[in-house]
């Protein structure tokens, strides 16, 4: 009597076309292999009673609803043979189906293919299933070099590709065509942005206006920013960064897009410059390895973005390190925020609490305590209203050293600085003076 063997059909159709008909390519795929489970029922071979179907999911992923379930249910110890019409069903990624075969062996699960026979428990036959997956790999990305090389040519020649159309226009036709009452937004944002010179500013006019977007959403930063460098409204199709001239019309005239441009470089410079100067190394001056040199601010620019360091003076000079294995390079980020919690963690602490208090008193010796502990409970809303150059005085003020080591970092802390940042908290606010 044949062991029996518990067969999943497994059927796969990367696009959605044509899966509405009443009896589609998964529905081929599964009655041929239903019937080749039944030609084998000699062989104590019976069908599993659930389906495994995915329907307009690409071969290149395991990231199936199906394929995940029948993943499950073999781990699960309920698949003993996995029946497909065409091994690219089930992958076509030969990387994917060597991790797919493993999780087959693993659980002693078979792998059929029905119009293609092969046997994967001899050398030969794991041998004929790569050179099959090879094919199947190979077919899929020269189908997507085609895909991308056609959208590259119809780009160049500034056809319309599909997707979203932008603000301004709809699509006819496979075609973008000017939407009047649209245009005549995108103008006015533009026109707006040449008067005010701020995108902040714009923003807040247009949700003050109550202007939505072509899907129906409020302007935000982000929006009107991708609006205003979007050279389809000067008649330009892009590619890969690059443009071309495009089959559509423009509706921005070309002057008044080269503004907005200058306008935006301009300003992301002086921003850049500012949020530098306004933002000063936290704890430049504090840190040091454990070994005693001081780590010094630096940094690195990459394309627009600065990315900033502490790098001990060690490491600057082309020293030999100590021996310990504390870090020698620290992003800045990352260690000033580590700080800034350990800071707003101390100040909380009932020992530190007592010690700014004491400290307060000999600068201001009516501080009442009750108010003292309200108000250091309230640093951490304190902090985050606090300019960059303030919460750097505050640092300077709160921090007596931060010491690298391997194990993290130390933060000492000076309780009379706790306290004079006590006594500015509690100091009483100027009247403001009224007309």
């Amino acid at each position: 009597m044949p062991r029996r063997q518990r067969c999943a059909v497994y059927t796969r159709k990367s696009s959605e076309e044509g899966l509405e008909q009443e009896f589609n390519s998964l529905d081929a795929q599964r009655e041929a292999c239903q019937a080749y489970v039944m030609s084998q029922k000699a062989e104590g071979w019976v069908l599993v009673p659930a389906h495994y179907d995915d329907g307009g999911v690409s071969g290149g992923t395991l990231e199936r609803p199906a394929l995940q379930r029948l993943l499950a249910d073999i781990e699960a110890g309920r698949v003993d043979v996995v029946v497909v019409y065409k091994i690219d069903r089930l992958s076509r990624s030969l990387m994917d189906f060597a991790k797919l075969v493993d999780i087959f062996d693993r659980h002693g699960v078979t792998f059929v293919s029905v119009t293609q026979s092969f046997n994967t428990t001899t050398s030969m036959g794991r041998l004929t299933l790569n050179i099959l997956l090879s094919f199947a790999q190979f077919e899929r990305e020269v189908a997507g070099e085609r895909i991308r090389d056609k959208i590259a040519a119809s780009r160049r020649r500034g056809m319309w590709m599909g997707g979203h159309p932008p603000l301004g226009y709809d699509v006819k036709d496979r075609k973008l065509v000017v939407n009047e009452a649209e245009a005549a937004l995108v103008r006015h944002i533009f026109e707006r942005f040449l008067s005010l010179g701020s995108v902040t500013l714009l923003v807040r006019e247009m949700q003050a206006e109550g202007r939505c977007t072509k899907r129906g959403r409020p302007f935000d930063k982000g929006i009107v920013y991708k609006l205003l460098n979007n050279r389809v409204y000067v008649g330009e199709a892009v590619h890969k960064g690059t443009s071309y001239p495009g089959e559509h019309d423009g509706i921005v005239e070309r002057e008044a897009f080269d503004k907005v441009q200058a306008i935006l470089a301009a300003n992301g410079r002086t921003r850049a410059a500012a949020t530098r100067s306004a933002t000063p190394a936290l704890l430049k001056g504090l840190i040091f390895t454990e070994a005693g040199r001081a780590m010094t601010p630096t940094h690195t620019k990459k394309g627009t973005r600065l990315y900033r360091y502490y790098v001990s003076t060690d490491a600057i000079r082309g020293r030999d390190a100590d021996e310990t294995a504390a870090p020698v390079r620290l992003p800045a980020d990352v260690v000033e925020t580590a700080v800034v919690r350990e800071v707003r963690r101390l100040v909380r602490t009932p020992e530190i609490v007592a010690q700014a208090i004491a400290a307060a008193r000999r600068e201001a010796p009516d501080v009442e305590e009750s108010e003292a502990v309200a108000a250091l409970g309230c640093f951490d809303e304190l902090w985050a209203s606090l300019f960059p150059a303030e919460q750097a005085r505050i640092v300077k003020l709160l921090v007596a050293r931060v010491t690298v080591t391997e194990g993290g970092l130390a933060v000492d802390l000076r309780t009379e600085g706790l306290g004079s940042v006590l006594c500015e908290i509690l100091a009483p606010k100027p009247e403001e003076v009224t007309a």
